[in-house]
């Protein structure tokens, strides 16, 4: 890889093994990792608690008699405020994704980075998904819960994934095409999807570059 910047977005279903996924590829590839992390960018860049971004992290939410909700809402400089709003803090969320962006290769997890970064031409868009048996089996492991929790833990997160993402970007959360590449880690495991994926990114950082 050369010394050029290349991002790398993905979106991940719940139990994919995707945060792992992204961590290791982010660890081999030398590019920095942001996932929670973000929180704490933003937070610094907006002066509010990490504890506020945390409390909002990807969970949908906006003032119904101000806002349309299928109206995306970034790059909008009317909309940007100064005041706390949960909309205020998805913006200062974008700006820190963007400040990241700029300043060095990196792998961001979620958080409609996607789209925060969808005019920049070095952003690589990738999605993960699993069979739902393994995510139960790692949703298990993880939280030490029964499979009908691990089912409704999945369930609920992913709505408010898919909400959050749909509301604030106006597309539709996992639909093939907002990606450049989907893949199921269920047929390669942990390791061999992240090969495949180191490998597509090398292919498209020669297309880009």
């Amino acid at each position: 890889m050369d010394n050029k910047k290349i991002i790398i977005t993905i979106g991940r279903q719940l139990g994919s093994g995707g945060r792992e996924i992204a961590k290791i590829i982010a660890e081999d590839l030398g590019y920095r990792f942001y996932d929670k992390e973000l929180l704490n960018l933003a937070a610094k860049e907006s002066g509010f608690s990490e504890k506020v971004f945390e409390k909002n992290d990807e969970h949908k939410g906006f003032l119904r008699t101000l806002f349309h909700p299928h109206v995306p809402h970034i790059g909008d400089g009317n909309f940007y405020k100064s005041d706390f709003s949960q909309e205020g803090l998805f913006q200062f969320q974008s700006d820190a994704i963007k400040k990241a962006a700029n300043e060095s290769s990196c792998v961001f997890v979620g958080r409609c980075a996607d789209y925060v970064l969808r005019n920049c031409d070095n952003v690589i868009k990738i999605f993960i998904t699993a069979d739902m048996e393994q995510r139960m089996e790692r949703i298990c492991k993880r939280l030490c819960c029964d499979d009908m929790t691990a089912c409704k833990i999945i369930s609920n997160s992913e709505n408010e994934r898919a909400s959050y993402y749909n509301y604030y970007t106006g597309q539709r959360w996992g639909n093939a095409g907002n990606y450049d590449l989907c893949i199921n880690s269920s047929i390669l495991g942990i390791k061999g999807t992240t090969a495949i994926i180191k490998e597509f990114v090398k292919s498209r950082q020669c297309n880009l570059f």
